[in-house]
């Protein structure tokens, strides 16, 4: 989906031909899957991190193209809205000092990326929701100025036939509607790349999929949208609910929602991108030229082109990636869980947790997913959504006597998973002292109680004891955030209180969502 599309008419025949490709791709998978055509295991790993831009009023900044022309590199990109931008990083080997080496190429990125945006009076804000947005930020003419972005709103639309809805009830009540995919685009991501073989795919998507509620509940960093304190990791429900093409007598009868967590633990990556085709229809029915059959046929490595766009616009927590690198076809796990920031050595501890934790459940002889019923993973996915920090989450009994029970996130991080994840690292030849120092972080976020979300909440809160109204209190916790951010230190070390008193006005916003008090 990074590709740009040329936007055109769409017709039936488009549809029908598509269609027909996208089960000669998958055909051409199972086919490659069988023959073991893929790379060898290479322990790559991949970062991508979506941010905001925000003036030094706290306010979003839509204009992304006069930053990234300023930027001039292609480690930046345009994201769906103008006031995002994505910083990806070059695929790194897990091994040695790469934590330490990820985290000084972030911040030699972001300090840059910082520079310039300054030349514009904007600001990087690296944060799950930039809580200042409003409805009226993000409409259709927000939109990023790419082909792709306004051929997928047009489809998407399409598919709805009538206005997006957000109906959130978290701390507060969000009621807010949009004619446009655009209120998707609050929803900032880190997402982490792990490219595996084939016959390791199942069980690192699966340990990922186990995983993903613990992840949030450490690293939960979007608690407002459109001026509401919600769910302290609101992304999830924003995501699904802006993107949802689903009219309501179509989410009635069952029908998934193309961001979806899934329903099953697999045995193929091949499962994933089957039900990709027999759940989901095309959004965009562009063909390419390539014949994949006849490609394999001649003994070549099809690019499996429409399977890949189609990949593209289903919204999996835990993506299955097909690829193609100097003519070897790849297989990786694309883990979309984890808010942005709050700082770069927050982003990294996020890091290391999940690869490390990932590493030692794919390679447990009893592993966690034969113990934990799907359901309840998706039940630990929303309860940690909704709570973050404070979640509590059923979780497999220690030993053999089987079933679940019930246990606070941050005790089961410290007793269970923080060693596992140490042993994952290990395994993979991290540093020892990289590994100790960022989940280290980890450690004292879940001694603390301490996250990006709660202390956004605690600070908005430590606002309005102050004076301020709503809004203006938003505005002044998204300043002392950003300061705070560019600052570096951990988020679990910040002070939630700060002096107000001093900052500038902030203009009354243009229109708020209803709901709430």
């Amino acid at each position: 989906m990074g590709e740009k599309v040329a936007a055109y008419g769409i017709d039936l025949a488009d549809r029908e031909r598509y269609r027909r490709k996208l089960h000669e791709c998958l055909e051409g998978l199972g086919r490659l899957l069988s023959e073991k055509r893929f790379d060898r295991p290479r322990n790559l790993m991949g970062l991508e991190i979506e941010l905001n831009l925000a003036g030094a009023d706290g306010l979003p900044r839509m204009m992304n193209s006069q930053v990234l022309e300023r930027i001039a590199s292609h480690d930046f990109q345009t994201e769906l809205a103008q006031c995002n931008l994505e910083v990806n990083i070059l695929p790194h080997r897990l091994s040695g000092r790469v934590l330490d080496q990820l985290a000084e190429e972030l911040r030699t990125g972001l300090g840059y990326a910082e520079r310039k945006a300054r030349e514009v009076a904007a600001r990087i804000v690296m944060i799950g929701i930039l809580p200042t947005l409003n409805a009226d930020d993000l409409t259709a003419t927000s939109l990023s100025e790419n082909d792709r972005y306004v051929l997928l709103n047009d489809q998407m639309r399409a598919a709805r036939g009538e206005d997006f809805a957000l109906d959130i009830q978290g701390v507060e009540h969000l009621v807010s509607r949009s004619p446009s995919i655009a209120p998707e685009a609050a929803c900032t991501s880190v997402q982490l790349h792990l490219q595996v073989t084939p016959g390791r795919f199942a069980a690192v998507w699966n340990a990922a999929q186990a995983i993903a509620a613990v992840q949030v509940a450490v690293g939960a960093n979007s608690p407002f949208l459109f001026g509401r304190e919600l769910w302290r990791e609101s992304r999830p429900p924003v995501f699904q609910q802006a993107t949802d093409t689903r009219a309501p007598e179509l989410q009635a009868q069952g029908v998934r929602p193309r961001t979806w967590f899934g329903e099953r633990w697999i045995d193929s990556a091949y499962d994933l991108f089957e039900e990709n085709l027999r759940y989901f229809p095309p959004l965009l029915p562009m063909c390419d030229p390539q014949e994949p059959l006849r490609v394999l046929d001649e003994g070549g490595v099809p690019d499996l082109a429409e399977l890949v766009l189609h990949n593209g616009t289903i919204y999996r927590w835990n993506r299955p990636v097909y690829a193609v690198t100097d003519g070897v076809p790849h297989l990786r796990v694309e883990n979309r869980v984890l808010p942005a920031g709050p700082t770069v050595a927050d982003v990294i501890a996020n890091t290391a947790f999940y690869y490390g934790l990932v590493r030692a459940l794919a390679e447990e002889p009893r592993p966690l997913w034969t113990r934990l019923p799907f359901p309840a993973a998706a039940r630990n996915f929303d309860t940690a959504c909704r709570y973050g920090i404070d979640a509590t989450l059923q979780w497999p009994r220690p030993g053999r006597a089987g079933g679940l029970t019930e246990i606070p996130a941050v005790r089961l991080v410290r007793t269970e998973l923080l060693p596992l994840a140490a042993r994952g690292l290990d395994a993979w030849g991290v540093e020892p002292a990289d590994r100790d120092s960022y989940l280290g972080i980890i450690e004292e976020r879940c001694r603390r109680r301490a996250n990006g979300a709660s202390w956004q909440a605690a600070a908005f809160h430590h606002a309005r004891r102050q004076g301020l109204d709503r809004h203006a209190a938003l505005a002044a916790m998204t300043r002392r955030y950003s300061e705070l951010m560019h600052g570096g230190q951990p988020v679990h070390t910040w002070p939630v209180a700060w002096s107000v008193g001093d900052r500038p006005a902030v203009p009354v916003p243009r229109q708020a969502a209803t709901g709430g008090g």
